[in-house]
């Protein structure tokens, strides 16, 4: 595989590497709540080095005020729980009910999740009425989140795009978190008549079928069925349920590999899986009763397949990564072929002419493949489970280290080279340049510092940070 893995690498070589990173992050943090005015919108990349907006959706929010309480979390200095509890609390209210996107796991679980997790974790005082507030706000946007549904014509059915009722985008598996979220909380969603629609039901439901039409398995499917890869969207016939066919809004083509796509899908699924373990883990201790146990049912039923679906796309990144674990921003881009041919076989060059990578891919890649990696160590797949932990350490040291790791104190991004949307060409090209490079995004900012945080608990023995943190506890 081009992915040159160091097999003994652990968290604690890295240690030094995060804690720059974090010391680079506080700066970073400090400078964007300084300078940036709600009324621009939401941050979303930067240009010229000062974060700008970009509206589409309004998706990266929560990333903004999330890192200001990862970065509390990591390095325990107050002034960041502060900005984080505050924007949170002052803007993303509107993000809680917001039913025009499928985001709500990566702006309210990244705000009011963090939070409440921090604070059933006891890394901040407990208080009932702020636990109260961060719940209910879960619950609400589990519920919305999960009110937008497509039925399909064997009566399951997804959680639809911003795109409309026919689009099943393949990243909005990690933003089912907020779903699993509510159902821990206790919520349903209340439907016509007062049907209670249940939240573990659906999300199961997506993921499946995410798995299903988005990904492919090397079984002869299309042409273009290479073991692994996945579409960015699928679309369906909405009058009859339907599959039409795959499609791409940001990635080159229906037909090659969009690689943050692919990275959310072996994210996404990763921290699902740990989600399914939770519920097992509290079966064999008795503790399975009630709605619980129709839970650890739902999932046992679908580990096997989130499982297939996490190894397989975290083996495509693996053999179509550059040897330092950063990808080329789609595998099929078109001038990919003007590349020395042995290109994925050295480190990437996000200074060359013809095509970007996404560093950003790399940081959500890393992360989710240090997570698959100890879910199949703690299921007794030694082998498996070293080679996607270390695959997932080593991308995290590349990321973690110049020419990604942003330390001009005047760059308000962290992570360089990260890319929004090639097609579009929103991304900013600097003079002297062919392709983006040496610009940041609000959510590979974030999820460089979610990923520094999962290693660094490690090497500092604290708990393993998950989204469901202390909420498996309640119930």
């Amino acid at each position: 595989m081009p992915i040159k893995i160091d097999s003994k690498l652990t968290p604690k070589k890295i240690v030094p590497q995060i804690k720059r990173m974090f010391e680079l992050s506080a700066q970073k943090i400090l400078s964007i709540e300084k300078s940036w005015k709600p009324a621009q919108g939401t941050p979303v990349f930067t240009v010229k080095g000062k974060y700008s907006s970009r509206g589409w959706t309004e998706w990266t929010q929560g990333f903004q005020y999330g890192s200001a309480l990862l970065q509390f979390d990591a390095m325990g200095d107050e002034r960041f729980l502060e900005i984080g509890r505050r924007g949170t609390v002052k803007h993303m209210t509107t993000h809680v009910s917001h039913i025009g996107v499928h985001d709500h796991g990566f702006n309210n679980v990244s705000t009011y999740g963090n939070l409440l997790r921090l604070m059933r974790e006891g890394k901040i005082p407990h208080n009932e009425g702020e636990k109260n507030f961060y719940e209910l706000a879960l619950k609400v946007s589990g519920a919305v989140q999960a009110a937008r549904w497509t039925k399909l014509a064997d009566g399951t059915g997804f959680i639809h795009s911003f795109n409309g009722p026919h689009s099943l985008f393949v990243d909005t598996v990690r933003s089912c978190r907020s779903l699993a979220l509510a159902h821990q909380l206790g919520h349903v969603l209340m439907g016509e008549q007062d049907a209670k629609i249940s939240l573990l039901q659906r999300l199961v439901e997506h993921l499946l079928n995410t798995a299903r039409y988005s990904i492919y398995y090397g079984a002869g499917r299309d042409a273009y069925d290479v073991r692994g890869r996945t579409a960015h969207e699928a679309i369906f016939n909405t009058a009859s349920g339907v599959f039409r066919c795959p499609n791409s809004q940001q990635g080159y083509s229906p037909f090659s590999t969009w690689a943050r796509g692919l990275t959310w899908t072996i994210c996404g699924f990763a921290e699902q899986l740990e989600f399914c373990s939770a519920f097992g883990s509290r079966r064999r201790k008795g503790a399975d009763s009630g709605s619980c146990s129709e839970t650890v049912r739902l999932f046992t039923s679908a580990a096997t397949i989130f499982e297939k679906a996490a190894i397989a796309t975290a083996d495509f990144y693996l053999n179509n990564s550059c040897a330092d674990g950063v990808p080329m921003w789609d595998t099929g881009a078109p001038n990919l072929y003007r590349l020395p041919a042995n290109y994925l076989h050295k480190p990437a060059d996000p200074f060359n002419k013809f095509e970007p990578v996404d560093s950003s891919a790399a940081a959500i890649a890393a992360q989710g493949l240090i997570r698959l990696g100890n879910y199949l160590n703690a299921s007794g797949d030694k082998k498996a489970a070293a080679k996607y932990r270390q695959a997932g350490l080593s991308v995290a040291r590349t990321v973690f280290s110049e020419p990604y790791l942003s330390t001009d104190s005047k760059h308000q991004g962290l992570l360089l080279h990260a890319v929004y949307h090639q097609p579009n060409g929103w991304d900013y090209i600097a003079p002297g340049q062919s392709v983006p490079n040496g610009e940041s995004s609000m959510w590979g900012d974030y999820h460089l510092r979610e990923l520094a945080l999962l290693i660094l608990r490690e090497a500092r023995g604290e708990v393993y940070p998950t989204f469901f943190g202390g909420v498996l506890t309640k119930l």
